[in-house]
Parts: structure tokens; C-alpha cells; sequence
């Protein structure tokens, strides 16, 4: 089953093509990764997708359905959601609660209700610390459910951020450098929560630098340079393609940087 699609896709900003006749499509389940150099146009991939873009041309189609002039909002709500590349994290906010906004898609949205503090407001919001603290477990934090986020390490952080857009219960998760800053041991503990996440019927499409981690976790990988598709297949396709190595990977590869 197919739950992604893009078709012709391109975004230009002034004469500047970022995303260029771009056209793929993502399996349900797996782990689709895209990697290209910096200002490979993968960001503004990611943004089209989620509706921060508008495209100049092309389609984008999930789960069977257009979305191409939805809204980022309309968007979630038909199961899209993200982490960034820079931490999105409401600091004054518990990172129990963090991980409750993430739930705002389903819960109940009734104005009066909640003013007068209805019961069905109450089991609401009981189930949704129930729910966002079983998904702190989830990602590992178990330690840190009581914890204000602003006490959390970087590390920490970054798995908080991934927590939070599951809360959304997503079609497709968008991750962005979910492994930057991170030391070897939270790298290892990113691999094994991306594939966990995959494994149970989440798909994910990364965008990632770390090139170990890549091979490590893809089902497929699509190579951008200058926003158009330089290569595409699985890992081992793409680590012995000549042009891949050549725009790209080449030496990177050994030391698991690029």
C-alpha cells in the first residue's frame, strides 16, 4: 500500500528551483529516507508536504487523497505530522504536557464544555496524560514523565519531540535530523526507536545526515542534488551508485558523516 505519493513536484523561490519536477512515491510501514547535500532542496520537500509551502507545480497525494491545497492543519488531521530539524519544544510546559498537545486531534474540543468543566472534559484530559505518559515509555523517557523540559538533556529532547507528533497517532512521520547533536549511544537509540516505530505500522520518511544511521534503518532512500532525483532504491543501490558517491557520499561513507 502506497501512502505517500508526490507527482511533478517543484517549489521555486524567484529563479531559484529548491524542488525541481520531483516525483516518488512511500510505502506504508517503511522507512523511506532522503539525503542529498546541504541545500539539496530536503527541507523544502518536507515543507511542501506538511502544507508550509505552497508548491508552484505538482500534486502531493496521501493516502489516496489530494492534498496539495490543504493546510498544514488539514493536513495533520488526515495523519501527517513532524519533528524539526531545531527543537520545537514549549519550554514552559512539563514534558508530560509537551507530549499532551500532540493529542489535541483527539480530544474533545467543545468551548463550553471545558469551561464548566464537564465530566467528559476530565476523562479527556485523563486519558490524555494516560496516553501521552505510556508514549514517553514508548521512546524511553520513562525517567523524565515528571520532569519540567527545561531540566531535560538534548538527547532527551529529541525522542520528547518524537513523542509528541506519535501523540497525533500519524499515517506518516516526518523526521528531520532527528540524530543531530546526538552522542553515539542516543544515535544507537534513535535506529532502534525509528525502526520500532516503522515495525508497527507507522511509516517514516527521514531526512537524516548521518549516513550509518541511514543504511542502518531504510527500506528506500531517494537522493536529491540541487532538488531534482539524483538516485533511488534500496541502501545497498544507492551506497554503490557511481553518482551518488560521486555528488555525495565518497569518502563520508567510511567515517558515517556526509
Amino acid at each position: 500500500m502506497t501512502v505517500l505519493q508526490v507527482h511533478g513536484l517543484t517549489k521555486a523561490f524567484g529563479g531559484v528551483h529548491a524542488v525541481a519536477d520531483l516525483s516518488f512515491s512511500v510505502s506504508a510501514g517503511h522507512v523511506h529516507s532522503i539525503i542529498g547535500p546541504n541545500g539539496a532542496g530536503k527541507t523544502t520537500l518536507f515543507n511542501l508536504i506538511t502544507g508550509v509551502y505552497t508548491p508552484t507545480a505538482g500534486r502531493i497525494v496521501l493516502a489516496g487523497e489530494d492534498v496539495t491545497v490543504l493546510t498544514t492543519a488539514a493536513r495533520a488531521e488526515r495523519g501527517v505530522a513532524r519533528t524539526f530539524q531545531n527543537l520545537q519544544i514549549f519550554f514552559n510546559m512539563s514534558a508530560l504536557e509537551n507530549v499532551m498537545v500532540g493529542r489535541h486531534l483527539h480530544s474533545p474540543r467543545r468551548l463550553l464544555a471545558s469551561l464548566v468543566h464537564l465530566p467528559v472534559i476530565k476523562r479527556a484530559n485523563r486519558d490524555a496524560r494516560d496516553r501521552a505518559a505510556a508514549l514517553m515509555e514508548r521512546v524511553g523517557l520513562a525517567a523524565y514523565i515528571d520532569a519540567e523540559s527545561g531540566s531535560m538533556p538534548y538527547g532527551a529532547l529529541k525522542r520528547l519531540e518524537i513523542a509528541r507528533a506519535l501523540a497525533a497517532e500519524p499515517k506518516i512521520l516526518l523526521l528531520d535530523e532527528p540524530a543531530a547533536g546526538l552522542n553515539p549511544r542516543e544515535t544507537l537509540e534513535i535506529d532502534q526507536l525509528i525502526q520500532s516505530i516503522a515495525a508497527d505500522g507507522t511509516t517514516v520518511l527521514l531526512v537524516e545526515h548521518n549516513m550509518k544511521l541511514v543504511m542502518g534503518v531504510s527500506d528506500h532512500i531517494l537522493v536529491l542534488d540541487y532538488g531534482r532525483r539524483l538516485a533511488e532504491g534500496t541502501a545497498a543501490a544507492v551506497r554503490e551508485n557511481p553518482d551518488v558517491i560521486r555528488a555525495y557520499l565518497g569518502a563520508g561513507m567510511e567515517g558515517g558523516h556526509a
